[in-house]
This record gives C-alpha cells, sequence and structure tokens, in this order.
C-alpha cells in the first residue's frame, strides 16, 4: 500500500500544482483552473436564482409591466456575473492589469470571427435599456409573429400561435423594421375588407356591417366601429369594416375569420352579392358568325369565322 501511494498517489497529489503557465505573478496550475471553473459554474447558477428572488419576491409587488420586471432582473443578473467573475479572477491571485493582452487578442477576435456575437450581445443590452420591445408584447419581425416570451444576451424566444419557440437574434430588432402590437397599448384596430355589386343598396351594405361588428362580443364600443367606402374596384365596390379590439389581440386569426362568417351569413340573408371578378368583351370589327348547316348537321363540328380582313 504504501508502495502504490509513494509510486502512484503522490504524483498524482503533485500534478494539482504543476505550474501550466505563468499570469503576470501568479501561477496557473490544474488546481486553480479547476477551483476557477466551480467558482464560475456556481457564479452562474446563484445569478439566476437571484434573478428569479429579485422578480418574484421584489418586482412582482411593484407596478412594473412584467417586460420591466424582466430586463430590471436581466441587468442585475449581468452585474452580478461580471462583478463576481472579477472576484474569482483576484482570488486566485490573477492581477487584472495583466488581462489587457488577454482583452486585446478578445478584441481581434471580435473583429475577425465574433462580429455576430458581439453585435447580439449589444443588441440585447439596448433591447434591455431603451425597450423598444419587452416580455409579454406581441411582435412581427423577418416574417415571424408570435408573443415575446424572453429576451437573452444573444437572442430572444418568439411563441407563436402554433405553440412553435422560434429564437430570433438580437440584433434583428435592432437593424430591422419590428411591428409591435402591443408598445402603445393593448387596443388594436383590424381592417376587414369585403367588396359588393355595383347596384347594392350601400346604406344597407353598412348598416349590415355595423349590426355584425357590434353583435360580435370582442369588439370594442369605444373607439366605435366604422365602415368605410374605400375604392371603385373593376367588379365590386370595396368596403372595410374598421373594429377595434383588445381582448383578441393574441388571436387575429380566429377573430377576423368570425368577422368573415357573419358578414357572408349577413349578406347571405339579404340577398347582398359579392361578385366575382367580371370583364366587358368589346369587338372594335368584324363580327363572328356559326354557319346554319353546322346546326343541322349534328355530326358536323360547329366552326367559329374569322373575321375578314375588308369588313
Amino acid at each position: 500500500m504504501q508502495e502504490f501511494t509513494s509510486q502512484y498517489l503522490y504524483p498524482l497529489l503533485d500534478l494539482r500544482n504543476y505550474n501550466l503557465f505563468s499570469l503576470g505573478n501568479a501561477n496557473i496550475t490544474p488546481l486553480s483552473i479547476l477551483y476557477v471553473v466551480l467558482l464560475l459554474i456556481l457564479l452562474a447558477f446563484i445569478s439566476r436564482k437571484l434573478k428569479r428572488v429579485l422578480i418574484v419576491r421584489l418586482l412582482k409587488r411593484t407596478k412594473l409591466d412584467i417586460g420591466a420586471q424582466e430586463a430590471i432582473g436581466t441587468i442585475a443578473r449581468y452585474v452580478i456575473l461580471v462583478i463576481g467573475f472579477l472576484i474569482i479572477i483576484q482570488s486566485v491571485g490573477i492581477d487584472l492589469t495583466t488581462l489587457n493582452v488577454l482583452a486585446g487578442a478578445l478584441g481581434v477576435g471580435i473583429g475577425f470571427g465574433l462580429q455576430n456575437i458581439a453585435s447580439n450581445f449589444i443588441s440585447g443590452l439596448i433591447i434591455l435599456l431603451e425597450r423598444p420591445i419587452k416580455v409579454g408584447d406581441r411582435v412581427e419581425v423577418d416574417d415571424v409573429y408570435g408573443d415575446v416570451i424572453s429576451i437573452g444576451a444573444r437572442s430572444a424566444t418568439i411563441k407563436t400561435n402554433d405553440n412553435i419557440a422560434i429564437i430570433v437574434p438580437n440584433s434583428k430588432f435592432i437593424s430591422e423594421n419590428v411591428v409591435n402590437w402591443s408598445y402603445v397599448g393593448d387596443v388594436v384596430r383590424f381592417r376587414i375588407p369585403v367588396g359588393v355589386a355595383y347596384d347594392t343598396d350601400i346604406d344597407l351594405v353598412c348598416e349590415l356591417l355595423m349590426e355584425v361588428a357590434k353583435m360580435d362580443q370582442h369588439v370594442l364600443d369605444e373607439p366605435p366601429p366604422a365602415v368605410r367606402l374605400i375604392k371603385f374596384g373593376d367588379s365590386s365596390l370595396n368596403f372595410e369594416l374598421w373594429v377595434w379590439t383588445r381582448s383578441r389581440l393574441n388571436r387575429p386569426g380566429p377573430f377576423k375569420s368570425g368577422l368573415n362568417f357573419a358578414i357572408l351569413r349577413a349578406f347571405r340573408a339579404n340577398n347582398i352579392e359579392i361578385p366575382f371578378p367580371q370583364r366587358d368583351v368589346n369587338f372594335r370589327s368584324g363580327h363572328i358568325s356559326i354557319k346554319d348547316d353546322a346546326l343541322e348537321d349534328e355530326s358536323s363540328p360547329i366552326k367559329d369565322t374569322s373575321p375578314s380582313d375588308d369588313a
């Protein structure tokens, strides 16, 4: 046993303090690296727990909306991570001034290959500070439409109505045009287009559209619904029903579909035609005729005679 200890265990214990390299006045050993890694994992765990405690125990009692609570919690976690990292580095004897070379190398790396990561991280900080979007908002960006459920250091998570989570880089919200349905409030106006035949009683159309709007429980009385004649189309008079809603902001598809069903039923009950596209064909010269003998002989195909040049 003593031979095993002297031959294997002591060299293994000595390996803990083996000097891998020096960073300033500090000697970096396997034990110090393990120490730093374990403390960083513990720091990440503690910072996440403190963020939850801050939001659930303190910020929930304030009048701040959920987006502001998440933003404050995330920024507080970043501060804890930075301060904790500096303390851990100094606890192993590394002088922060010796990290200047490492910072310069990191800057070169960002310049060559980490632009997207740096851009998304900085964009995440801008989003948390300026709050153009926040957790709980209904947004539309780059053909992605849904609710923001989280904003991280690199990306934001958007949950669609199909219950699909889509990860969107933070830089998209800074460089792209973003539609935020919740930015100025939770009341949104929807426009429901409909076309009717030209000989339709337009007063009846307006009356029916207003009745449909008032019958829908999700349509607000204030601001009131309205009907607008938008355009004289090729085949129809094009109207729009304007309605405001608060409860169907996150379910625009079913809301529009319900109104369209109600409009169609009201129009059919009152014999109002929704026309197909129509075209008038005029012949400037010539004529089209069908020979009589083609009609007499059922076995003969009907022949069209093209207009003559001298007609």
